[in-house]
C-alpha cells in the first residue's frame, strides 16, 4: 500500500494529566508503532489535550501548570504536541466536542479529505483561515509533495485556535501528502473503554459519534481484557470494527500511567517516582510546590 492510500492518523488524547506521566507518552508511541504495524496507516501526529480546570476533579492543578507540565514532556518529541484549546474555554468540554473542534480545524487548515465527518459538528467555529493559507501541496514532476508550512501559517492558526499567548501547534501539518485520508482517533486506556459500560456515565448520543464517526486505539493496561469489555457495551458491540485493540507482548501496568500514584510517589517522597514522571516534569513540581500534600 503506498503512502497516498494509506490513511493519515492523528492521535488525541484527552485527560487530566494531573501530572503528566511516562505512561502517557508511552501509550502515544506503542499506538504508533502498532498502527505503522498493520500497513494501513501513517500517524503523523499526536495531540494531548488536557481537561478544563472546571472539570471539578478532587486535587486537580491549574490547567497553567499542567500544560506547562506537558510541554516539558513533549519537548523532545518531534511529533506529539500540547493543544490548549481546551484549557481556553469558558467551561468543561466533553471529549465529543473536543474531536469536533479538531476535526474542523484540521479540515480548514490541510485540505484533507477527512474521513470521520459523518455528524455535523456542534463545536463554532472561530475565524477563518487568511488568505494565502489554504494551498497546502504543489506537484512537482508528477509528485506530490508536502510544503513545509508551519513558519507561514502559525500566525494564522494562532488566531483559529485561540487567542492565549502562542503555542507551537500543527507542526505535523506537512507530513501530509497530497489527496490523502485524515482520520483523528482518540487514544485511550482500557479503563477509559471500560467506563463506556458504566449506565449513565457518557451520553449514548456521544458514544456513537466519538466510537463510531472517530474511531479510538486502545493501549491496555495490567492486562485488561478488551474483548469481554466490548461486549458488555451495545455501542462498542455495534462500532467493534473502528476500535484498534494495541497488541504487545509486554504488559503495561497501570502504575506507570497512573498521575494518582505519581502524585501519591511525590507525597511520600518515594524515590519511584523517577519511574512515572520524565525529569523536567518533576523539577517543575519541585520547583512550583504542587502534590506536596493530599489535596493536591
Amino acid at each position: 500500500m503506498t503512502e497516498t492510500n494509506k490513511t493519515h492518523v492523528i492521535l488525541l488524547s484527552c485527560g487530566s494529566f494531573n501530572p503528566i506521566t511516562k505512561g502517557h507518552i508511552h501509550m502515544f508511541e506503542k499506538a504508533r508503532e502498532y498502527l505503522h504495524k498493520t500497513g494501513r496507516f501513517i500517524v503523523i501526529g499526536g495531540i494531548i489535550s488536557p481537561v478544563h480546570d472546571s472539570y471539578g476533579k478532587s486535587g486537580l492543578v491549574s490547567s497553567r501548570h499542567r500544560l506547562t507540565m506537558c510541554q516539558l514532556a513533549v519537548q523532545s518529541s518531534d511529533w506529539i504536541r500540547v493543544d490548549p484549546w481546551e484549557c481556553y474555554q469558558d467551561t468543561w468540554q466533553t471529549t465529543c466536542s473536543v474531536l469536533e473542534h479538531h476535526r474542523d480545524l484540521m479540515k480548514r487548515v490541510t485540505g484533507c479529505i477527512l474521513s470521520n465527518v459523518n455528524t455535523p459538528s456542534t463545536t463554532p467555529v472561530i475565524g477563518q483561515p487568511q488568505n494565502g493559507t489554504s494551498t497546502i501541496y504543489q506537484n512537482t514532476a508528477n509528485k506530490s509533495v508536502a510544503i513545509k508550512l508551519w513558519g507561514k501559517m502559525s500566525e494564522s492558526l494562532g488566531k483559529i485556535c485561540c487567542v492565549r499567548p502562542h503555542m507551537e501547534r500543527y507542526t505535523f501539518v506537512g507530513k501530509l501528502v497530497y489527496s490523502c485520508t485524515l482520520r483523528i482517533l482518540l487514544l485511550c486506556g482500557s479503563d477509559l473503554l471500560e467506563s463506556f459500560c458504566i449506565p449513565g456515565l457518557w451520553k449514548e448520543s456521544n458514544m456513537e459519534v466519538i466510537v463510531g464517526d472517530f474511531g479510538i486505539v486502545v493501549v491496555p493496561r495490567d492486562g485488561a481484557d478488551t474483548e469481554r469489555i466490548m461486549n458488555h457495551s451495545s455501542v462498542l458491540r455495534k462500532h467493534k470494527d473502528n476500535i484498534t485493540v494495541v497488541k504487545d507482548e509486554i504488559d503495561h501496568p497501570m502504575s506507570v500511567v497512573s498521575s494518582t500514584k505519581s502524585r501519591l510517589a511525590l507525597q511520600h517522597g518515594d524515590g519511584h517516582v523517577v519511574d512515572y514522571l520524565s525529569q523536567p516534569v518533576i523539577d517543575y513540581i519541585l520547583q512550583s510546590q504542587l502534590y506536596i500534600n493530599a489535596s493536591g
